[in-house]
């Protein structure tokens, strides 16, 4: 255990973590939140461990009016709620046997075994209420040199949870440097068997966050260079999606997915069992309709606003300037701040002006209609309703 004043006072508010220090005074901050407070960055999540069963944390939260929530009882873990703020605390555990997605666990009350479960060393420290840090595997100095390592035996980390393979290149890529670690690179292409035992959804989620961090063309090469990828996805294409991101394009996770997997776009919302609105957004990116140009007139610009959502125009142009010219270019950028100034035009008739001019409710309706929106788009959609009234009346 090593002393580091000051640290606990790097958080903007302690208020509700000292109350549960006051029940639950052997408790300890553990993983992410003891990381990133080590390496001076925002804390978002306060996670804590404690040596004391999830019964015993529950009656003494309970006592002192804490409302309590059982998330995970069978893997040890309560969140406690103080002033809507969530604070997982978790009882000390070891694993009694893993199979590659789920642990049984048994509760223990040595740090340590705990510390040792967890996946890389920077996430395995703990920090107690007196600003002790306790790091049992030298995670304080991989943070401070830029280097991710599984606690342990790579190999083993893996086996217990596959899902650690692609956690090792997101976690590198957001707290490592350089080349990554190469027992963990062996590990994960020694174990891509254990790939498929992950439900998609939880491969999807990893993936995906993947795809948003930073060093994303250096992360893709190494996941490429252990088979990783390609176990993944169907045939992906690191070059347009270098060239989507050389375009400086806003960062999208499901649009950088899309250009690393646009030849085989329509398998990846089966594949990953993305939510259905993600599906449809693949399926307009996929499409080549309605036609964008960045020289389009004003006209066919409100054509446009009207057959597709504003979003999805813009991410087609994003996806069309990569394969187009694959780097920032005025002409796109001039292109999408024409189209978000231009207003959604509405076509000015409906069924009620249909009975009014003594077209019956049916198939002639129906075509009555797209006759004069037809016309309608065909002008720029800037006729009014008397003049798409007057066009129809010479179409009888």
């Amino acid at each position: 255990m090593m002393q580091i004043s000051g640290l606990l006072e790097r958080l903007s508010d302690r208020t509700g973590l000292d109350r549960i220090w006051s029940v639950l005074p052997e408790a300890r901050l553990v993983g992410g939140s003891v990381r990133d407070l080590l390496a001076n960055v925002a804390v978002h999540d306060l996670d804590l461990a404690t040596p004391e069963p999830p019964d015993d944390v529950q009656r003494h939260l309970k006592e002192v009016g804490i409302r309590v929530i059982p998330t995970g009882l069978a893997h040890g873990t309560v969140t406690a709620l103080l002033d809507n703020v969530p604070y997982e605390i978790t009882t000390l555990r070891r694993d009694e046997e893993t199979d590659g997605r789920h642990a049984i666990v048994a509760w223990t009350q040595d740090w340590a075994e705990d510390a040792a479960r967890r996946d890389f060393t920077i996430n395995a420290m703990s920090l107690d209420r007196h600003d002790g840090l306790h790091d049992y595997f030298g995670g304080r100095e991989d943070l401070r040199d830029h280097r991710v390592r599984f606690v342990g035996d790579a190999s083993r980390r893996i086996a217990e949870d596959a899902l650690r393979a692609l956690r090792f290149f997101r976690f590198n890529a957001r707290y490592g440097h350089g080349v990554p670690d190469r027992e963990a690179c062996q590990a994960v292409s020694e174990q891509l068997g254990l790939i498929g035992t992950l439900s998609a959804e939880r491969v999807a989620s990893e993936l995906l966050r993947i795809l948003s961090g930073p060093r994303l063309n250096k992360t893709i090469e190494a996941m490429v260079s252990v088979g990783l990828l390609q176990v993944l996805l169907p045939e992906p294409d690191q070059n347009f999606l270098n060239r989507l991101l050389a375009c400086e394009a806003p960062v999208s996770s499901l649009l950088r997915l899309f250009a690393l997997c646009h030849r085989n776009s329509l398998e990846l919302a089966g594949r990953l069992k993305l939510s259905n609105a993600d599906g449809m957004k693949i399926e307009a990116w996929a499409s080549a309709q309605p036609v964008l140009h960045p020289e389009l007139s004003d006209d066919d610009l409100r054509r446009l606003r009207v057959l597709q959502d504003m979003e999805r125009l813009v991410e087609r142009s994003w996806l069309l300037q990569a394969q187009l010219v694959g780097k920032p270019d005025s002409a796109w950028d001039r292109f999408r701040s024409r189209l978000r100034v231009m207003p959604r035009p509405e076509f000015p008739l409906s069924g009620k002006d249909a009975i009014v001019q003594g077209v019956r409710p049916g198939p002639g309706m129906g075509e009555w209609l797209k006759t004069g929106r037809d016309w309608w788009m065909a002008q720029g959609c800037l006729p009014d309703r008397s003049a798409c009234l007057a066009y129809l009346a010479t179409q009888k």
